[in-house]
């Protein structure tokens, strides 16, 4: 059973991370899709402002009351995002709230903060709002690759892509249901291994058929990543090599998150060929250096 103070204190840390990470994820698919699908790319907007009106609440209630650790991670934001979402904004042309990202760079911690009642009550109905979203969003990405693999509509999005984040909104499904309870997600660090080591090598493999065919150095960078996450996928973690899957997923994804920061520092100067729009590029260093907060926590 959760403390008052543990519940909070996870709520917003999860929120923070997932609602961002939520309205990307819907936001890439409102600019993937053909001005034909008009119905789908309002679903994707509407849904991307739902998810921007809860996260904007849940930024001011966060201030002081989360943890250091969290803030220094970059997975909240990390330099890049403010100038990631206006260039991003640019070229799209779709909408993208800015004044979350500046409020969000002036968040702070604060070891004397009062975990309130009161504040316990609100966390409460944003866990649950979230899940009411949640719910529409899963159910929006699960039409979405039906059609896609019955060639009934386009997306410049890969179908694995859209399998891939609708994993992660059942993730973040999961742990806000089980904080209801009070209690913390029912996973074991084999299944924090496996689900995020395979998150990060699709993002690889993403990023390399993402980048133009000329960007030779990148792509084989992106394979060979994409190579030592699979091989570690396949050693089966279990109780018995959990230690050492542990460290080799470490160092791994220390590597991948020094490349993603790269790659997003070069779309941002125009540097790289690509048809990645930089606040992806963004987007994946955040759940890099997300799962290297979590890996340095289970070590």
């Amino acid at each position: 059973m959760l403390s008052r103070k543990e519940f909070i204190q996870v709520s917003l840390e999860t929120n923070l991370f997932f609602q961002r990470i939520m309205k990307e994820h819907m936001f890439f698919i409102e600019t993937s899709l053909p001005p034909v699908n008009s119905s789908e790319i309002n679903e994707a907007n509407l849904l991307k402002k739902s998810f921007e009106a809860v996260l904007a609440e849940t930024v001011i209630f966060s201030n002081c009351a989360v943890r250091n650790e969290v803030l220094q991670s970059n997975e909240i934001v990390t330099p890049f995002t403010l100038r990631a979402e206006e260039i991003s904004s640019q070229l799209s042309g779709a909408s993208l709230n800015t004044e979350i990202t500046e409020a969000e760079y002036d968040l702070r911690t604060d070891p004397n903060f009062n975990y309130t009642e009161w504040l316990e009550e609100k966390l409460y109905n944003i866990n649950m709002r979230s899940i009411n979203l949640l719910e529409e969003v899963i159910n929006f990405k699960e039409k979405l690759i039906k059609s896609q693999l019955e060639c009934k509509i386009f997306t410049t999005l890969y179908p694995l892509l859209i399998e891939h984040i609708l994993r992660e909104a059942k993730l973040y499904m999961g742990s806000l249901r089980s904080l209801q309870n009070r209690k913390l997600p029912d996973r074991t660090i084999c299944d924090e291994l496996n689900f995020w080591n395979q998150i990060m090598e699709e993002h690889l493999e993403f990023i390399d058929g993402l980048l133009d065919p000329t960007e030779e150095n990148l792509k084989e960078t992106a394979e060979e990543l994409a190579e030592q996450l699979e091989k570690i996928l396949e050693e089966n973690c279990n109780t018995s090599n959990e230690k050492e899957i542990l460290n080799k997923s470490l160092k791994v994804t220390e590597e991948v998150m020094t490349f993603k920061k790269a790659g997003t520092e070069g779309l941002l100067a125009c540097k790289i060929k690509s048809i990645i729009i930089p606040l992806l590029g963004d987007h994946v260093l955040r759940e890099a250096n997300h799962y290297l907060r979590i890996l340095k926590e289970i070590k």
